[in-house]
């Protein structure tokens, strides 16, 4: 079954994720349903809240992604192939000191077709539990960075629009708008 993505105005995106604190099949699951839905929208992250679940749970992947970033995994740099797509639970993200802010044009599954330029931190590092429970520590930057302080913050409904600043937001102000209308007309009916 293939899971739906909740778009804005849904309020489940503002919802602050639960803490998971049971790691099991169930869990596996729907990590895994939730990287199919991922993939099929051609997205690189998906947070829970955009599937309608307010949990600390999100997953990416950037194996096709043409951007240059740099990783290290638990202290080593091992080939993206062989930890993405990524299921990352109860993750708290650590901006590293003196770290420069870069802006970068940004899109969201729960907003198609809209992008903005949004204000970000470049050098990040994740501590986090796999669907296992497993505790892992990651370090990046770039697009990798980007992608995990966009799904943390769904995470802690936090939204990308948000994050712009007033003359970027203004542009996309008239779509977000009409989305938020499709979403409630939509909700309507089922």
């Amino acid at each position: 079954m293939s899971l739906r993505i909740v778009h804005y105005n849904d309020p489940v995106l503002r919802a602050k994720g639960s803490k998971v604190t049971t790691f099991d099949a169930a869990l596996t699951n729907l990590a895994l349903e939730m990287i199919d839905a991922m993939h099929a929208a051609a997205g690189i992250g998906l947070a829970a809240q955009q599937i309608g679940r307010p949990w600390q749970l999100c997953v990416a992947d950037l194996r096709e992604s043409e951007a240059e970033f740099k990783w290290k995994l638990d202290g080593a740099t091992p080939p993206l192939d062989l930890f993405m797509p990524m299921i990352i639970v109860n993750p708290h993200v650590t901006i590293k000191p003196g770290t420069p802010e870069t802006i970068y044009e940004e899109g969201c599954l729960s907003f198609p077709k809209i992008r903005g330029d949004v204000a970000r931190r470049d050098d990040i590092m994740v501590k986090f539990q796999d669907e296992r429970g497993v505790p892992h520590v990651l370090e990046c930057d770039g697009l990798l960075a980007r992608c995990m302080q966009h799904e943390v913050d769904h995470l802690n409904g936090v939204l990308f629009i948000e994050r712009m600043d007033k003359k970027t937001r203004a542009a996309v102000d008239d779509a977000v708008k009409a989305l938020a209308k499709e979403t409630k007309s939509a909700a309507k009916k089922s």
